[in-house]
């Protein structure tokens, strides 16, 4: 069999045609599929930064919210992210610029890492303060409470010793007769009667303050009317009429008083009924007796 050789050298070129074609084929079939498997990578990694970046803006955001937080570097770790994040969304997937937002994020986390850090130590300094705070708030109202005690307990004490201190009077008698040229003459009878005698003793009270003491004898008429009225003394929003004044040295010991009240010109003659007789310290009522004429 004779072979051509011209045709031997078509079939040749074309089979190394055939072969170099099919290598080509595949190689650029796996040069595409790695193309494709790189763009793919940097998406996911620039999906990834933008993730992380939002993240550390809504943790910004919380802290914000729920610790009311304005330190100016909050704020500014705030601005850098959201700029990268803004920056990040509007460029297209590289490797040059994957890198340098990596570089980028790697910053701001260790930002954010210090600033949380400082946060955390700032809150714990705070709830200490509260605690020490509320522990002092406890301690004043329970001193207050004390106080508030003391002094009621105080007040009350000094109550007890005003009360106890109040000067007394006991064996209040009155005992009427008639008064004619210095001689006393006892009587009963009302029409017969021009004077009053009241005795009486302050008693023996080592708490009353020592020193002068006004005593005010008032007697009441049977129509209300006060004998040998002196006038009207006021002590404060009260007022006294009274019908005699003894100004008395009072040493803490019992004292006896006697005191004549000869009534006026209206008085006589005295009515018919009861003549009651009261005995006061300026405003206070030391006691009363009271007499009757017939």
């Amino acid at each position: 069999m004779i072979v051509n050789p011209q045709l031997f050298n078509y079939r040749l070129i074309i089979g190394s045609l055939l072969v170099v074609l099919t290598v080509l084929g595949i190689y650029s079939f796996t040069n595409y599929k790695s193309i494709k498997s790189y763009e793919e990578f940097l998406k996911q990694e620039k999906v990834l930064i933008e993730k992380e970046l939002t993240e550390m803006l809504e943790s910004y955001d919380e802290l914000s919210e729920d610790y009311n937080l304005t330190a100016s570097q909050l704020q500014e770790a705030k601005l850098e992210t959201k700029l990268a994040l803004d920056s990040l969304r509007l460029l297209k997937s590289d490797l040059s610029i994957i890198t340098k937002f990596k570089t980028q994020l790697l910053v701001l986390k260790t930002k954010s890492k210090i600033l949380l850090s400082t946060i955390d130590s700032l809150n714990a300094t705070n709830e200490n303060l509260i605690k020490e705070n509320r522990y002092a708030l406890n301690t004043i109202e329970q001193k207050s409470s004390t106080i508030n005690a003391l002094a009621n307990a105080n007040d009350s004490l000094n109550e007890t010793i005003d009360k106890a201190a109040i000067l007394k009077a006991s064996k209040i008698e009155a005992k009427s007769y008639r008064l004619k040229s210095g001689k006393k003459r006892p009587t009963s009878r009302a029409k017969r009667s021009n004077a009053i005698d009241v005795c009486f003793s302050l008693t023996e009270n080592p708490l009353t303050t020592k020193g002068n003491k006004d005593i005010y004898i008032q007697i009441v008429s049977p129509e209300g009317n006060v004998v040998a009225d002196q006038g009207e003394i006021v002590f404060g929003d009260n007022s006294l009429i009274y019908s005699k004044k003894e100004a008395v040295n009072y040493a803490n010991e019992t004292l006896d008083i006697c005191t004549e009240i000869i009534a006026d010109e209206d008085d006589k003659p005295f009515s018919k009924g009861y003549y009651f007789i009261n005995v006061f310290h300026e405003n206070l009522k030391l006691g009363s007796t009271s007499i009757r004429l017939k």
